[in-house]
C-alpha cells in the first residue's frame, strides 16, 4: 500500500501499483522460504546412517572379494536391505536438508547395491542371462568414473570424505581390471582395498555422531578450521 496526500492535506491510502506475476518476486518469496526453511531445520543429520549403510555392507562384499568366503544370502540381504534401502533413505533426507552432494551420492549407491544384487540374483531365475565378465567391466567402469567426478567434488570437504571417495574410485577401477583380465590376485588385492575403503567410511559415521553427540571433536574428521568451528558451534 501507498500513503500520499489528498486535496484536502490528509493522507488517503491507495493501492500499490499492481504486479504482474512476476518471477522476481515469487524469486524473492521463494529463496526467503528456503533461508527460512534451513534456519529452522532440527532434522537429524542423515549422513552416518547413509555412511554406515555403504561402509558395513562395502566391508562384507570385499571380504568375499578377497576369497574368505564365498557369495550368500549375508552379502545380498545387506546390499539390498542396509547397504540399499537405507542409503536411498539417507539420500532423500539429504534432499531435505538442500544437499546435492549428499543426496546423488547416498541415493546412486544405495541403488547401484540393489542393481548388485539384481546382477547376482535374477540369473538364478532362470529368466535372465547371467552377466559376461565384459559387461562386468563396463559397469563397474561407469561407476567408477561416476564416484571419480563425485571425489573432485569433495576437495571441497574433510579429508575423510576424501579418503573414501577416492578409495573407492581405485575400488571400482582394480575390480574393473580384475575382470577384464581374469586375474584373481588383482580382485583380491581389490578386496582389500575395498574393506579398507568401508572401514574408512563407518569411521566418518562414528565420528559424526561422535562429535555430535560430546559436542567436541571425539574423532577429527579433518575439517577446515573454519568448517570444525561452525561445527563445533553447532553441536554445542
Amino acid at each position: 500500500m501507498i500513503w500520499k496526500n489528498n486535496a484536502d492535506g490528509k493522507k488517503c491510502q491507495n493501492a500499490a501499483p499492481s504486479r504482474s506475476p512476476g518471477k522476481p518476486e515469487l524469486s524473492h518469496k521463494r529463496s526467503y522460504s528456503m533461508a527460512h526453511a534451513n534456519h529452522n531445520d532440527f532434522t537429524a543429520n542423515p549422513a552416518p546412517l547413509g555412511l554406515l549403510g555403504f561402509g558395513m555392507t562395502t566391508i562384507l562384499l570385499n571380504l568375499h572379494n578377497a576369497g574368505l568366503f564365498s557369495m550368500n544370502a549375508m552379502i545380498l540381504s545387506m546390499g539390498l536391505f542396509y547397504g540399499g534401502a537405507a542409503q536411498v533413505i539417507a539420500g532423500l533426507m539429504e534432499w531435505k536438508k538442500g544437499n546435492t552432494f549428499g543426496t546423488v551420492a547416498f541415493t546412486s549407491y544405495g541403488f547401484f547395491w540393489m542393481v548388485l544384487v539384481g546382477i547376482v540374483s535374477f540369473p538364478k531365475t532362470g529368466l535372465m542371462d547371467a552377466t559376461s565378465a565384459g559387461g562386468m567391466v563396463a559397469f563397474l567402469t561407469l561407476w567408477g568414473i561416476f564416484t571419480a567426478f563425485l571425489f573432485v567434488g569433495t576437495f571441497t570437504l574433510n579429508r575423510a570424505t576424501q579418503i573414501i571417495f577416492g578409495s573407492l574410485t581405485l575400488l571400482f577401477a582394480l575390480l574393473a581390471i580384475g575382470d577384464a583380465t581374469g586375474n584373481e590376485a588383482i580382485t583380491h588385492l581389490a578386496g582389500w582395498e575395498g574393506i579398507f575403503c568401508g572401514a574408512s567410511a563407518m569411521y566418518a559415521a562414528a565420528a559424526q555422531v561422535l562429535n555430535e553427540m560430546f559436542g567436541r571433536e571425539v574423532l577429527p574428521l579433518g575439517n577446515k578450521p573454519a568448517v570444525a568451528a561452525a561445527a563445533l558451534k553447532k553441536a554445542a
